[in-house]
């Protein structure tokens, strides 16, 4: 919609203009007024219409001054001239000030009309242009970061070609020759605390939180860029290009740096992160290298005791090795299946006091010990007769549906999350074998001696029974030394051979009363089970083939 504003000391000839627009038609959903040309100027600057019709002829501003001072100020405005016949000298004045039109009084409505479409068009063509501009400024910044980071983490993975990637690294680097690189990593140690606490749930509103800190600390030494490991929701990556910087100076500038992001993170939002710096270099492919580097400092801070925020060193010492859990599990396992929570939990404390009397345990570590406890769980959970459906492959997702994170600040907090799977997974598994005891495995074997002739599917008994596909051919295989599978065929196979004594019966009927629709396909499996054909059988016991 658009704004009008006429100017006319004349009453008469204002609400002439008003009377004779078609103002709906053309998309006006406004018509200002004004007396005289600084009344004019002050509903310009408070109102900004789009178009103003000006009469020349006015008390204390008239229209050639208006016009001067509007051009000056809003030169964008389309201005529309209004006068008498005789008036050469303000039409003149019109031109000079790039007036879209010249209207003559009395005004005509077919003219007024005619011209007040001129400029509405030219509105019309001015804000597509804008808008197009708007939208590719707006989407130019949204992909050029995107595009940069996707570069950057394709060097970072080492999954770009040099020379065939020269042009990409120039766009992200344009001065690159007497540059330095590097990389600092962050980790957000309370990630899902702070997104809960401050940022309402919203991942992408705390990165871009972070980012933004990240971005407005700054340095006049150097640059940087940061964004969110795609690969781990807790990292930050953030590449610094040095500029004129002596090597000696960069390492210095780059722990000052992060000290006040890490200081304004945490006084802000109440983030509390620790960071690892790469390794420096001339080439920014070898950030590659800067990575692996602030990645293996990173997991070499020792999590018993952390005092610090920045490191720039590794700590070459490994104890997982020594403190897996792996060896723990089949004892882990007996106590879940007797559910004997205070032998469960004995064994888990055991663990972990003998990491913390070590002394040393890497934040690597702790990652890989949670990743491999909830895989353990999970097979043990499954081997129990948890369906795999109320199981998830994402074990953070799954701790979060309970109330609980993955957050640790400290190895008194590892601690709790290793409790807090532990409880997930024992919960689930007293369910099922609880669920279990009240099951029969023989209605199963019943079943299939009243239905062999029908399809039978597993998933019939794991709906029923609320059981594992796996824990439910495990009990049947305990009990009767057979898969179901086997069974299922064992019993159709010793029902044929009773059927097949019977001489009145074909071996086409015998085949479909044991549910198979195909008289060769049954012959084969016979055959496969007891080394002979049904026929064959049958001759061997005397009978021949009824007609």
């Amino acid at each position: 919609m658009y704004k009008v504003l006429i100017i006319d000391d004349e009453e008469p000839s204002r609400d002439a203009i008003k009377i004779l627009g078609d103002w709906d038609s053309l998309g006006v959903d406004s018509v200002l007024e004004a007396i005289n040309g600084k009344m004019g100027m002050e509903l310009v600057r408070a109102e900004r219409p789009d178009i103003v019709l000006v009469d020349m002829r006015m008390p204390e501003m008239n229209g050639t001054e208006f016009l001067k001072l509007v051009t000056q100020e809003f030169p964008d405005l389309v201005r529309i001239v209004i006068s008498g016949y005789s008036d050469f000298e303000y039409a003149k004045q019109a031109i000079q000030s790039n007036a879209a039109d010249y209207l003559l009084k009395p005004v005509n409505k077919t003219e007024l009309n005619v011209v007040l479409q001129k400029a509405i068009d030219s509105l019309k063509v001015k804000r597509k242009k804008e808008t197009e501009s708007i939208d590719a400024n707006i989407s130019l910044n949204m992909s050029l970061p995107k595009l940069k980071e996707k570069i950057l983490m394709s060097i970072i993975e080492q999954t770009v070609n040099r020379h065939t990637n020269q042009e990409q690294l120039e766009m992200i680097f344009p001065d690159n020759k007497n540059n330095s690189f590097g990389i600092a990593l962050l980790r957000i140690m309370n990630l899902e605390e702070i997104k809960q606490k401050r940022f309402n749930q919203e991942s992408d509103l705390l990165y871009f939180a972070i980012t933004n800190v990240i971005n407005e600390v700054g340095s006049d030494n150097f640059q940087c860029f940061s964004f969110v490991n795609p690969k781990a929701k807790r990292e930050i990556i953030i590449t610094f290009t040095y500029e004129g910087v002596f090597p000696d100076e960069i390492k210095s500038l780059s722990i000052s740096f992060m000290k006040r992001v890490v200081r304004k993170l945490n006084e802000l939002f109440g983030i509390e992160v620790i960071a690892g710096i790469g390794d420096i270099s001339s080439d920014a492919f070898e950030l590659s290298v800067s990575y692996r580097t602030a990645e293996a400092i990173l997991n070499s801070v020792n999590l018993i005791d952390l005092k610090e925020a920045i490191f720039i060193y590794v700590l070459h010492k490994d104890s997982f090795e020594s403190h897996s859990i792996t060896n723990r599990m089949s004892l882990i396992k007996s106590a879940l299946e007797d559910s004997n929570q205070s032998t469960i939990t004995n064994i888990l404390y055991e663990y972990t006091h003998k990491i913390k009397k070590s002394g040393y345990f890497n934040i690597g570590n702790a990652d890989r010990s949670l990743l491999e406890f909830f895989i353990l769980l999970q097979d043990i959970a499954i081997e129990f007769g948890v369906q795999q459906k109320e199981l998830s492959n994402d074990y953070e997702a799954a701790l979060l549906t309970q109330g609980t994170t993955l957050d640790y600040t400290s190895f008194e907090q590892f601690e709790q999350v290793l409790f807090h799977i532990l409880h997930y997974y024992s919960d689930k598994i007293k369910s099922s074998i609880k669920s279990s005891k009240n099951f029969n495995v023989n209605d199963i074997k019943e079943y299939i001696h009243n239905h062999y002739f029908e399809t039978i599917k597993i998933s019939l008994f794991t709906q029923k029974y609320f059981l594992s596909r796996e824990y439910l051919m495990k009990l049947f295989k305990q009990e009767f030394g057979y898969g179901i599978h086997e069974y299922i065929q064992k019993v159709r196979m010793e029902k044929a051979k009773e059927l097949l004594n019977d001489s009145n019966l074909k071996i086409q009927t015998i085949s479909e009363m044991l549910g198979y629709s195909d008289k060769n396909y049954f012959s084969k499996a016979f055959k496969n089970y007891y080394q002979i054909s049904p026929s064959d059988s049958r001759l061997n016991q005397g009978q021949i083939e009824p007609e």
